[in-house]
């Protein structure tokens, strides 16, 4: 018995320290202190379940195909909220038992712990090849956005995780309010203090959709139809100055094999049971979501969206979804 104590003791105060206060998915706020009638422990310890090797000579059969996940589908709220913002003074706030999926995304790219995508080549912002994978961002080792001032300003200069502000030509005035507001350098030179520009943060509430990448395949080995996540992308409308929307623009790609190991130990939550809470990685696992196809592999290169519209472009989508089940079928039917 009194090993059962010491070894509880020793995970709760393990599981405690490595959350942040009011931040995390262990119900565990201060020390001490659960909130409910017991330690939700499974999701925020439990290990990652690896994919099925696959041979290239066991796959038969093969499609590439782009999805949208539209965050304004009832079913797809389990990744939109709950929502976290910043408050006027600046402060982040999130919710203290869950957390969205943008959440979770942002906490470990802020945090140097995630690698992100450029969406486009940085060099040349016309080609948007992002989802191949071939322009990453990440801090250096040791470091995150707080230290690591080159990732810093490229996250916010291409407008991954929020934006600049515009800077101000009208100097801040002097104390009596009659003027500018003047400094004097070290070698005397004055120099006009201007107010400092702020950083807009992307909130879960700008999230309007998510982009999927991934492969499906025929693998002869186990004589199943099996799918592998590739790449994942928050959407968000791009406005004007007068914020009318000109249009959609994805933040970042980010390669999914690294998300699991962090998707694996946050909540989804469940509106049928409080006990049965899944992880995320559990949720694309078993497809809990509903989504669009707005592109295959195809030797244009080219979205559905080029060639269909509107229920049109549903319609294809659909139609190549299909192609895809009825392979497996077909594989059975003698």
């Amino acid at each position: 018995m009194k090993r059962f104590i010491l070894l509880s003791s020793l995970i709760f105060a393990g599981l405690a320290s490595a959350q942040e206060i009011n931040g995390g998915p262990v119900n565990v706020p201060t020390e001490g202190v659960i909130d409910g009638v017991y330690l939700t422990e499974h999701v925020p310890t439990k290990r990652m379940i690896p994919y099925e090797f696959v041979r290239e000579a066991d796959v038969l059969f093969s499609k590439r195909v782009w999805r949208t996940i539209d965050m304004r589908e009832k079913i797809n709220h389990t990744m939109y909220l709950p929502f976290d913002y910043h408050t006027p003074s600046g402060e982040y706030v999130r919710n203290s038992s869950r957390w969205s999926l943008w959440t979770i995304l942002r906490h470990h790219i802020v945090s140097g712990e995630l690698k992100v995508f450029y969406p486009m080549n940085p060099l040349q912002e016309s080609m948007k090849d992002g989802d191949q994978f071939k322009y990453p961002l990440a801090a250096e080792a040791g470091k995150d956005y707080s230290n690591d001032s080159v990732f810093a300003k490229k996250l916010i200069e291409f407008k991954m995780l929020g934006f600049k502000g515009v800077e101000s030509d009208q100097a801040i005035s002097n104390a009596a309010g009659d003027g500018d507001s003047v400094i004097y350098l070290a070698d005397g030179t004055p120099k006009t203090v201007y107010p400092a520009v702020d950083t807009f943060w992307y909130d879960s509430k700008d999230i309007v959709q998510y982009q999927l990448k991934e492969d499906w395949f025929f693998d002869k080995e186990r004589s199943v139809m099996d799918v592998r996540i590739l790449g994942l992308a928050p959407v968000i409308y791009e406005r004007d100055e007068n914020n009318q929307i000109l249009g959609s623009r994805v933040l970042y790609w980010v390669y999914f094999p690294h998300c699991r190991y962090i998707l694996n130990n946050y909540f989804v939550y469940n509106e049928q049971n409080d006990a049965n809470w899944m992880s995320f990685d559990d949720l694309f696992w078993k497809r809990q979501f509903n989504s669009t196809i707005f592109k295959e592999s195809n030797v244009f290169d080219r979205e559905i969206e080029t060639y269909r519209t509107g229920v049109d472009a549903l319609m294809e989508s659909e139609k190549i979804t299909e192609e895809i089940r009825n392979y497996e079928h077909d594989v059975w039917n003698f």
